[in-house]
């Protein structure tokens, strides 16, 4: 078969569920999908969700503008299953029975103990133009129909069998179809700078990318993510030239910490103890545990994290991580003196190389402080060096603390 050359093959996504609109289930199909049309170099468009309604399923795919639609979900197991007989009026069609469905279905019943009914039959039936898609781990087939030229997909939606599906059978049938061009993308963090700063840093380099490079800007607490993507013929020569413009992006940005690997800097500080035989331990107030939490979800960490203490209360501190209190009443605990104490203590208590500190008025309310809501200090000491920074990360509180969390690790790794 003649493959159909497509430079720009676009497609849209439509989930149908009442469960998705409500707020009980969280779409992961739309995102997967959108992911793996990626991979094949096709562009999504949209992405819609509906209801079960058949007026809404009808009107939906009527609209549709772009070569593929994909839609999840509503395949139910009775033959009067309105989103399939939805389907079968969309496309001017009937409903044929597919006893290859149906002796599938009873073999996987028969494996696992389940009696097979008359709603169950309803599965077998498609419409007569659909090409089957099937289902090795669930009774809802897949189908493949076309219409003026553009193809339409039908998946269940359980996430398991509408993967298995589309990597097994939907990919191979495009790309037996269509000629499809490399997509290539690549995404790098950038730590410790705001969106707005990072840009008016990075402002020429962006003016000069070449016209096939399109660059975004994906902001998270604490960092940014930089996504550069290319279409082309030659996927060799896409990886080259973006690989190349992420080289003259670090000269722009040579203090800031850029990670092509990993979103989460305790890799970064995972591997960097692992290589230099260093331990660490971590004394927290406004970050909770979450420093040693993060670093401890990695496997490997038992051979550099010794362990930390939450001293969320002032007499905590005082008491059982022997800060004097002479110096809270001094300067209030959220200082550099008073984070300095703590890493020191820490890593004294613990018999570490490092001890690392958090204190900090994440807010709401100013608590035992009162320095300004967002204010946090960070300190590092080991046996040659101690050193403290203060910094604020505003509000709301749950960006406030992930922000203190990401600048810790990013202190470590350059300290």
């Amino acid at each position: 078969m003649h493959k159909q050359h497509k430079k720009n093959m676009t497609a849209e996504i439509i989930n149908i569920g009442d469960e998705i609109l409500i707020g009980q289930t969280v779409n992961t199909n739309a995102q997967w999908l959108s992911g793996q049309l990626r991979k094949i170099g096709i562009e999504n468009q949209k992405i819609t969700v509906i209801s079960d309604s058949p007026n809404d399923i009808k009107k939906t795919l009527k609209a549709t503008k772009t070569d593929i639609v994909i839609v999840t979900g509503g395949l139910g197991p009775t033959l009067d299953d309105l989103t399939k007989q939805s389907i079968t009026e969309f496309f001017d069609d009937k409903l044929v029975f597919h006893p290859e469905i149906e002796t599938h279905i009873k073999q996987m019943f028969a494996k696992m103990n389940y009696p097979y009914t008359d709603n169950n039959k309803g599965q077998s039936y498609l419409p007569e133009k659909a090409q089957i898609l099937w289902n090795h781990y669930g009774t809802a087939s897949g189908m493949w129909l076309e219409k003026e030229k553009r193809i339409y997909i039908f998946l269940p939606g359980v996430p398991f069998e509408m993967k298995h599906i589309f990597e097994h059978e939907v990919i191979p049938k495009i790309k037996a179809k269509f000629d499809l061009p490399y997509l290539f993308y690549k995404t790098v963090t950038v730590f410790g700078i705001g969106e707005s700063l990072l840009a008016d840093r990075i402002k020429e380099w962006e003016k000069n990318l070449p016209d096939h490079i399109k660059l975004a800007y994906l902001p998270h607490p604490g960092r940014i993510r930089l996504r550069l993507s290319a279409k082309g013929e030659q996927l060799s020569k896409l990886q080259q030239t973006i690989d190349h413009q992420i080289q003259k992006l670090k000269s722009y940005i040579p203090e800031l910490t850029i990670s092509e690997q990993v979103e989460d800097l305790a890799l970064e500080v995972h591997q960097k103890l692992t290589t230099s035989n260093k331990t660490i331990a971590f004394a927290e107030s406004c970050t909770g545990g979450l420093l040693v939490s993060g670093l401890a979800q990695i496997p490997g960490a038992s051979k550099f994290l010794k362990g930390g203490f939450v001293a969320y209360a002032t007499e905590i501190k005082i008491n059982n991580l022997n800060v004097e209190a002479k110096l809270i009443e001094k300067y209030s605990v959220v200082h550099e003196k008073v984070a300095l104490s703590m890493a020191e203590n820490i890593r004294k208590m613990m018999l570490t190389d490092i001890g690392v500190a958090t204190t900090g008025n994440a807010g709401p309310d100013k608590g035992d402080s009162n320095v300004q809501v967002g204010t946090c200090i960070i300190a590092i000491s080991t046996h040659e060096k101690q050193a403290s920074y203060r910094f604020n990360f505003g509000q709301p509180r749950e960006k406030s603390i992930k922000k203190t969390v990401s600048k810790a690790y990013e202190l470590i790794i350059n300290f």
